[in-house]
């Protein structure tokens, strides 16, 4: 059974949360010129870059390529420039740092220590990451309240130090993406039938099992509050006022 079919559950408010979504877009947009989407090309981020284009606004794609991605992942990509007939922006890490980074601690460093794990995350997600947002208003991101404990609480606007992140999904439930990806008959990436819910770099990332959470197969290694790369830490970060979509 596909994850189509094990997941398309719409909650009852689903179509006002679409209509937020995308009220949400078109406001940024109109305040905020130079938009990017930072994609995963995990589920979400597959209906964050409809949503994207159903709001008709201009914003960037782009990919962190950290070098250990899965086949599966990658081959969204030419997916994705053929549907919108567009680029898709690929931010690799610098191979200088990875190689000292390997002779240092090997391949498996990700295993010994949540540092070297973080190391690592540094090297080929968090310098690439700042390659691709110099000069940019804002960043859009796929990321819903449902996915953890540490995202329980994450705005649908966050002011950061020199732009603001934007997450269109936050109220979104696992149901409501995938019933939105039926509707519009969206490609995603095959590793979610094969029970991963969340994707990342290959040695980091497994299935899950049936009670698990949907992050339990990213770090699992690792306790829970540890369990991001850097990406979506708000230390220097804060909360706007939720957005309210103006009467009509």
């Amino acid at each position: 059974m596909s994850a189509l079919d094990l997941y398309n559950r719409p909650s009852t408010d689903f179509e006002a949360k679409v209509a937020h979504s995308l009220a949400l877009l078109q406001q940024v947009a109109a305040e905020h010129k130079a938009l990017t989407q930072a994609s995963s090309l995990g589920v979400e981020d597959t209906v964050v870059t409809h949503l994207i284009h159903l709001a008709g606004i201009n914003a960037g794609i782009f990919v962190l390529e950290t070098g250990k991605l899965h086949a599966e992942t990658l081959a969204m990509i030419p997916k994705i420039e053929r549907r919108y007939a567009r680029s898709v922006e690929i931010f690799r890490p610098q191979n200088e740092s990875v190689i000292r980074f390997l002779r240092s601690h090997g391949e498996e460093a990700m295993f010994e220590s949540i540092e070297l794990r973080k190391g690592c995350c540094d090297i080929r997600k968090m310098e690439p990451l700042s390659r691709a947002l110099a000069g940019k208003d804002g960043w859009i991101t796929g990321l819903r309240r449902e996915q953890s404990n540490a995202r329980a609480e994450v705005a649908d606007i966050v002011q950061e130090a020199e732009r603001i992140k934007i997450s269109p999904l936050v109220e979104w439930t696992w149901g409501d993406v995938w019933h939105f990806v039926a509707l519009h008959g969206l490609e995603y990436n095959a590793l979610h039938d094969q029970f991963f819910p969340s994707i990342g770099c290959a040695p980091c990332t497994r299935a899950i099992s049936v009670g698990e959470d949907f992050r339990a197969g990213r770090w699992w290694w690792e306790n829970e509050s540890a369990k991001e790369c850097g990406l979506h830490t708000q230390s220097a970060s804060s909360q706007l006022p939720p957005f309210e979509k103006a009467p009509t």
